[in-house]
């Protein structure tokens, strides 16, 4: 990766050339060799140590920025804060082309969702309605084990089912004349 480095306030050693490149080096592996940095280091009033990064990938651009008390810890921290932007673009970019098309889509449904001609019943379990209230139901229901449970609602006189919800509540399916 090709590398600029600019200084201001401070004289740009060979050891900050030779510290700064071998960071961004780091970094070659996520681009081609088309890609560049630009790094820009200042020192503000001899306590704060500026670093900043403008690195292009063709048309992206990643940019950030780090102020430490010493150099060496603003490029350190530079250099971890613009891997982490790379990498989260890279992550929207993989899970971006992950995206399943509309044939797809559609050949999965007409599958699932086709009309069986065959059904078939692993198991058949004839069970008595007994007339009681919803709460009777709950109790029954939590008694046995099951998440779901039918019986007839002793003051409709209709068959309704009660199922426990991921919540923990109850919900409660009842009966209504077709229009």
């Amino acid at each position: 990766m090709k590398l600029k480095i600019t200084a201001k306030n401070i004289k740009l050693t060979q050891a900050i050339k030779d510290f700064t490149q071998a960071k961004v080096d780091k970094l070659d592996k996520f681009f081609d060799e088309n890609a560049w940095a630009e790094i820009v280091l200042t020192v503000d009033k001899k306590i704060n140590q500026r670093a900043e990064i403008s690195l292009h990938n063709g048309k992206k651009k990643y940019t950030a920025k780090s102020i430490e008390t010493d150099l060496y810890k603003a490029i350190d921290s530079l250099i971890l804060k613009i891997e982490a932007q790379i990498r989260k673009n890279k992550n929207k970019t993989v899970a971006s082309k992950k995206q399943i098309s509309k044939e797809e889509i559609s050949s999965y449904y007409g599958t699932v969702f086709a009309p069986q001609t065959d059904v078939k019943f692993s198991v058949i379990k004839q069970v008595e309605a007994l007339p009681m209230n919803p709460e009777d139901a709950a109790y029954e229901m939590e008694r046995l084990g099951y998440t779901f449970w039918m019986f007839l609602d002793e003051e409709s006189r209709q068959i309704n089912l009660i199922f426990k919800r991921l919540d923990g509540t109850y919900g409660l399916i009842q009966p209504i004349k077709a229009k």
